[in-house]
């Protein structure tokens, strides 16, 4: 079973794909920046055999680069990090707010396959799945930068697919709705809840994307939207 990669591993989604991959037999590795996100993973997963955690600035090349060829026999990459923010219309945004959010949704993705496709080339092909976001396909108004750098993640994804299919390298995003996570509940405490999807559904989907299984599955944005 091939290793991952897991970078955002130790949010409530990234929890969820941890433990899927690893219930699925695939080494995992997770990235973490902050010494309470490291605790937080071990605290919830423990010990778990196959499970590695390293350190890793997602913003430097160099750190990307040590955290991929921290693993051995890498088969595919899942990048989950990301941002929201919400509330001002373009002519109210300030330039500054827009640039640093288009730098948190695109730049990881970005390093992560620039450091990591030459290992997938080497072996023979492999996965990257990445996290775009509805409102990318369905912009809804006052999150101009949100959508703009989902839709941008989204075309990177089918950009590697382009380079990299050849090589038998898959490149597939996954696009939520609202997840249905502690922060979000507390955020959106009047909303109906039960409509939305639950990280370990969306674990699922990704843990696919990641298998031999969907070896015929490049280039995809695949809704993961649940009832919301």
């Amino acid at each position: 079973m091939h290793a991952v990669l897991v970078a955002g591993g130790t949010g409530a989604l990234g929890g969820a794909v941890l433990v899927e991959l690893l219930d699925r037999g695939h080494p995992v590795t997770a990235t973490w920046v902050e010494e309470r996100e490291r605790e937080r993973v071990q605290s919830e997963l423990g010990e778990r055999d196959g499970l590695s955690l390293v350190q890793a600035d997602l913003m430097d090349p160099d750190a990307v680069q040590a955290a991929v060829d921290s693993v051995e026999g890498l088969g595919a990459v899942v990048n989950l990090v990301g941002g929201f923010a919400s509330g001002p219309r373009v002519h109210e945004t300030d330039p500054d707010e827009w640039e640093k959010l288009m730098r948190l949704n695109l730049r990881p993705g970005f390093l992560l396959a620039r450091a990591a496709m030459p290992k997938l080339i080497e072996r023979g092909g492999g996965a990257y799945v990445g996290v775009s976001a509805r409102p990318a396909l369905r912009p809804f108004a006052g999150a101009a930068a949100y959508v703009t750098s989902k839709a941008a993640v989204l075309a990177f994804v089918q950009a590697l697919d382009a380079d990299y299919r050849d090589d038998g390298i898959r490149a597939n995003a996954v696009l939520p709705s609202v997840i249905d996570t502690p922060a979000n509940r507390a955020g959106q405490p009047d909303a109906d809840h039960s409509k939305w999807v639950a990280p370990a559904e969306i674990a699922k989907v990704i843990a696919f994307l990641v298998s031999d299984d969907s070896a015929v599955t490049s280039g995809a944005a695949v809704p993961v939207y649940g009832r919301a």
